[in-house]
């Protein structure tokens, strides 16, 4: 395991889960993270990215306006603050670093990742 992804749960519908992921073994803070997940049955999927100074994030669709991605590079950190959780929201979470430190939603730029989290959200 590279990246340590925690902070998953089970919670109601409409609330709220902060992930936190670190990389144990170095220092990420020259690379853009990203945040993804995969339910059951379906291929994993981009959440959430940053750059490396936390300058430039994006986000799916479906999460944007209630999840926010930040980092504490001083910490070494990167966060995944989740709010009006839904569930469909309900998969596990993946924490990655990848190749470039610029912020990206391409799965391929991502060489380091953590072994998951996983977040339930009831209805």
């Amino acid at each position: 395991v590279q990246l340590q992804a925690s902070g998953g749960g089970s919670v109601q519908a409409g609330g709220s889960l902060r992930l936190s992921c670190r990389d144990s073994r170095r220092t990420f803070t020259n690379n853009g993270v990203g945040w993804f997940r995969q339910a059951p049955g379906k291929e994993r999927e981009f959440v959430a990215g940053i750059s490396w100074n936390g300058g430039s994030t994006t986000y799916k669709d479906s999460v944007k306006g209630r999840f926010t991605i930040s980092r504490d590079n001083a910490k070494n950190m990167v966060y995944l603050q989740m709010n009006n959780l839904k569930s469909e929201d309900t998969a596990v979470y993946y924490c990655a670093s990848a190749r470039t430190a610029a912020v990206t939603s391409q799965k391929t730029y991502y060489t380091r990742w953590g072994q998951g989290t996983l977040v339930t959200v009831s209805s």
